[in-house]
């Protein structure tokens, strides 16, 4: 990219723009080579592009406090009457527990720890199998599906709710709960869609206090009842409050940005026959396959971006950032810094460093249920290429649309048609 246009995107280009935000690597680009430590003013957020910066910030949690970041950017605009809904709607306001500050986020994080056993994670991965299989010989039978809806949102909406013990719930429902949490770290609501989204997150606070509740009566063999009953070594427990909040987390993370992943790895199998044969070749190697995986995971990060706070003035990247300002780290940016992955923009399972992406962020706050959905990706992108062939994309790339927000990058429909392999 010329110099010219560099000093032109950071000029006038904001991570807020829908059309920066739908296709953003040449803004990220710019952001890396010319000012990789960017304030927005559109956003009023400090942006983080570069790999070696967004180190520095996560080996710093008590500097770059996440805590702190996230209630900057929740609910931004419209804070003061969120809560007040909240209150009065949803039994209170519930502060969110998992991007929490230490001393206190340690506690929070040894207690979740405690929902994703290798254990269970392992024993999990012949039901998962089996489910995608299902669902796949469900659509091969139409030839063609929309990827998001039909494939993505069901399948991740389906695992979370019964490792949660929430198997009878509707999907819809569940659709509509995550899209209401993600929308107060999006930055782009409006007073009317906050309304709407605060209307149902106080309907889901309202089910997960009665799920919470079965579970102190009596212990299920699902991952609400290991949250309500565990305990650490000095004997401390969720209270209720934390429980909730943490139930809502691992339930919209855990499948909002999973299914954002799935939806992308039916976009890479319509747009690039090379990475169908190559993920056709090595489909039956658990160990190439994960490689191939977390390449994906790099060059297709679910989440784009994730909230700090500076608790002091500090010097990051040339830049002097004030007390109190918000910060965006550029995930997806990081994992294309030139610095650190050689030719970024290639699929290369084989590169040397695979391992260090940050699409599951990094540090204390590293992505709790990361072996749950490497898995399910995993999993997804081994049962689709036994029993698809002949992917195809059924509308112009251009003409995909995103759900408005910067925190990842979600597309809201991908019509896709494919045959059934014939081996």
């Amino acid at each position: 990219m010329a110099e010219a246009d560099q000093a032109d995107l950071l000029r006038t280009a904001s991570l807020r723009d829908p059309k920066v935000s739908a296709y953003p690597n040449a803004y990220y680009e710019a952001l890396r080579l010319g000012d990789p430590v960017h304030q927005d003013p559109q956003l009023g957020s400090w942006l983080v592009s570069r790999y070696e910066d967004l180190q520095t910030v996560f080996a710093d949690p008590v500097t770059f406090a996440a805590g702190h970041g996230f209630r900057m950017l929740y609910a931004r605009g419209f804070i003061e009457e969120f809560r007040e809904i909240m209150a009065r709607d949803g039994g209170g306001f519930v502060e969110d527990a998992v991007p929490s500050d230490p001393p206190y986020h340690s506690r929070i994080r040894k207690l979740t720890e405690q929902a994703f056993t290798a254990h269970r994670v392992k024993t999990l991965e012949p039901t998962i199998a089996a489910m995608v299989g299902d669902m796949v010989e469900r659509l091969v039978e139409r030839g063609q599906c929309d990827a998001v809806k039909d494939f993505a949102q069901p399948m991740t909406i389906q695992v979370i709710c019964e490792q949660l013990g929430f198997d009878q719930i509707d999907g819809h429902q569940v659709e509509r709960w995550s899209h209401a949490v993600m929308q107060q770290v999006s930055a782009m609501q409006t007073r009317e869609t906050m309304l709407e989204n605060a209307a149902q997150m106080a309907e889901l606070q309202l089910f997960l206090r009665a799920r919470l509740a079965e579970r102190e009566d009596a212990r299920h063999e699902d991952m609400t009842s290991d949250l309500v009953h565990a305990v650490t070594e000095d004997g401390s427990r969720l209270t209720t409050e934390e429980a909730l909040s943490v139930t809502r987390a691992l339930m919209i993370a855990g499948n909002e940005t999973t299914a954002t992943a799935l939806a992308n790895l039916f976009f890479l199998l319509a747009t690039d026959p090379d990475q169908v044969a190559q993920l056709r070749a090595i489909a039956d190697d658990d160990r190439l396959l994960s490689r191939w995986v977390e390449e994906f995971l790099r060059l297709y990060p679910p989440l784009r971006c994730i909230s700090r706070g500076t608790t002091r003035e500090v010097e990051l990247g040339g830049k002097t950032i004030p007390a109190d300002s918000h910060m965006l780290l550029l995930f997806a940016s990081g994992n294309f810094d030139e610095r650190e992955f050689a030719c970024p923009h290639v699929f290369d399972p084989a590169r040397a460093n695979l391992g260090r992406h940050l699409s599951f962020g990094a540090g204390s706050h590293r992505c709790v249920g990361i072996s749950l959905a490497r898995m399910e990706i995993k999993v997804a992108a081994r049962e689709i290429i036994r029993r698809l062939d002949n992917f195809k994309l059924e509308i112009a790339i251009e003409d995909i649309q995103f759900v408005p927000t910067i925190s990842t990058r979600t597309m809201t429909s991908l019509p896709v048609s494919f045959s059934r392999r014939v081996t």
